[in-house]
């Protein structure tokens, strides 16, 4: 177990010491016309090669097990007009009641979701509505206010017709593409704005990591030996939330809600060969999985919720397979289909990672917490592979370029 001046030594971390020069011309305002066109940066060893992304068929190898996060992006940002003419944007960050997301996008009629209100100042009190198209007949949805606590509040929706939340959504939400691309979405980022192997309804931003794989170049891989195992994690507007403390310790880190089945705990306890996660989300939930273990394995009955620093200070000395046997047990002792759990887990410089190898990942903002996943990661060569990339024309943020980054020996 991590002594307290350890951990307070991690909480000290500046973020000033995160910042690199990000011109508003390397970041990506649009993908590219096909996924795997992008560029490639692979670190390992402190080594760096530049490759294409569509490389990736002679890069992996034959019993390497790729984790794929197969959230999907719904259309969360619903606009409603005033009569006075003002605009309120509602945008849904998780379901309230139902609390399952999967039970909340059937509902019928109504459903509750926690949410971010743009323009709360001009909606005083009453319901407001917006009208979609379904079946070829119109509809109406309408929003009103529950409770309003600090920037979220509840909202309670209702509308005609016999439709599923989802399809409501879908009809009458847009797609959110992420703030810092300074433009309305569009009709392309429809598709390209989810990854093509996208399921689980939940995110209101995409897992980017995975967005540069193509039906076919998964099918390859799989037909060369590498092996696909996928998992949710639902992704959270606070992913874009900026850094505002000093310290990483003043720094509240947003709650992800992940779900993951038997099998994948099974491949994670059995494994043999080095485990890639695709994107820091799926990073984010393998290594939660280890600690959620862990709490299992020491009495704690709340094994399904992991918060921000702790594991910090839970004991780390039991091995990935004990680790997973323990989440493999609790599926035997209650029959369940899914493992469905919390996370608060914050990945710093100094976190030594239990479960995975390698990563693919997209190039992060200056200051944000998924840089300081990165630096985890490659520790102080996270300057040299972003110094590189800004001297060789890759491209920035959601829609830019990729990198596949080995875990250095130290942070493991």
């Amino acid at each position: 177990m991590k002594m307290t001046s350890e951990l307070d030594k991690l909480k000290d971390i500046r973020i000033e010491d995160y910042i690199y020069d990000l011109p508003e011309n390397r970041i990506a305002k649009y993908p590219l016309a096909k996924r795997e066109d992008s560029k490639l940066l692979v670190y390992a060893d402190g080594q760096i090669t530049e490759r294409r992304f569509a490389d990736v068929r002679g890069i992996l190898r034959r019993g390497q097990t790729l984790v794929f996060n197969n959230t999907k992006v719904i259309h969360a940002r619903i606009l409603f007009r005033k009569p006075t003419g003002a605009v309120i944007e509602v945008f849904c960050l998780e379901p309230y009641a139902p609390g399952d997301y999967a039970l909340n996008f059937a509902a019928k009629g109504a459903c509750e979701w926690t949410c971010l209100i743009g323009n709360l100042k001009k909606w005083k009190e009453g319901a407001i509505s917006c009208g979609f198209v379904l079946e070829g007949r119109e509809h109406t949805l309408q929003a009103e206010k529950c409770s309003v606590e600090g920037g979220e509040a509840v909202i309670r929706f209702a509308w005609d017709g016999d439709f599923s939340f989802s399809e409501v959504l879908e009809a009458c939400g847009r797609i959110p593409i992420p703030p810092y691309l300074n433009r309305e979405s569009e009709a392309s980022d429809e598709i390209r704005y989810q990854t093509v192997y996208s399921r689980e309804e939940g995110s209101v931003a995409a897992p980017t990591a995975g967005l540069h794989f193509t039906r076919g170049l998964l099918d390859e891989l799989a037909g060369e030996g590498v092996r696909m195992a996928e998992l949710t994690l639902h992704v959270g507007a606070g992913t874009f939330r900026p850094v505002k403390s000093e310290t990483i310790g003043g720094h509240d880190m947003h709650t992800e809600h992940i779900a993951v089945d038997r099998a994948l705990l099974e491949l994670l306890r059995d494994k043999e060969d080095e485990v890639i996660a695709v994107g820091t989300t799926s990073v984010r939930t393998l290594e939660s999985l280890y600690w959620m273990g862990v709490k299992r394995l020491i009495g704690r009955e709340d094994f399904a919720t992991l918060s921000q620093w702790e594991p910090y200070t839970l004991p780390g000395n039991y091995s990935l397979h004990e680790a997973m046997e323990a989440l493999v047990a609790w599926f035997d002792h209650t029959q369940a289909e899914w493992l469905k759990a919390a996370t608060t887990l914050i990945i710093l410089p100094g976190y030594r990672f239990r479960v995975i190898d390698a990563m693919f990942t997209n190039f992060h903002q200056p200051q944000s917490t998924l840089l300081l996943l990165v630096a985890a990661a490659v520790g102080e060569d996270w300057r040299k592979i972003y110094d590189y990339a800004l001297a060789h024309g890759f491209r920035f943020l959601s829609y830019g370029d990729s990198s596949l980054l080995k875990i250095t020996a130290n942070s493991k």
